[in-house]
């Protein structure tokens, strides 16, 4: 077991403010409904470094469920075709939708590409009309994780420790 400092972050409202323009030329940001193995090639692409597990250990017929399920929407963004990073929310079509995840692959990162990513999938799950979008950060997350999320207008609402299983 691991304790971490766990910060839960809200958003009340929509960004307001232009979308953010894609910092690289080829940078595409769409909603996939992505298969169970391509799903956990990007999860652990993205998630290696920051020891994400969550989904590696759920039940292969349960991650699938959630995969195929309408309230699960997962934007990823595409550089040149290939993968950088996604950005996943459950509970779309309810009053409060969760980002699950969000990420980038380490080899994009550093470019900008984060922000952008959040914007367009924030944008995006807002036109479903939530009452709010809420998630949770730990000291594992990238260490700019939190800074990224507040200027995407998100403000803590909770922090507390708690533990996880290693």
């Amino acid at each position: 077991m691991v304790d971490l400092l766990v910060t839960y972050m809200e958003m009340l409202a929509p960004p307001s403010g232009a979308p953010l323009a894609a910092p690289v030329p080829d940078a595409v940001v769409a909603c996939e409904k992505l298969d169970l193995s391509s799903y956990v090639d990007l999860y652990r692409a993205v998630g290696g470094p920051v020891q994400w597990d969550q989904r590696l250990r759920m039940p292969k017929a349960e991650l699938e469920t959630l995969l195929a399920g309408d309230a699960t929407h997962i934007h990823v963004l595409r550089v040149g075709g290939e993968a950088a990073g996604f950005c996943e929310f459950n509970n779309v079509g309810q009053p409060a939708v969760e980002l699950v995840h969000f990420g980038l692959v380490p080899a994009f990162q550093g470019r900008r590409l984060g922000p952008f990513l959040l914007d367009r999938s924030l944008s995006a799950a807002w036109s479903h009309r939530p009452e709010r979008i809420w998630l949770h950060t730990d000291t594992h997350d990238h260490p700019a994780a939190q800074s990224v999320y507040e200027r995407a207008g998100f403000r803590a609402y909770a922090r507390r420790m708690e533990t996880f299983p290693v």
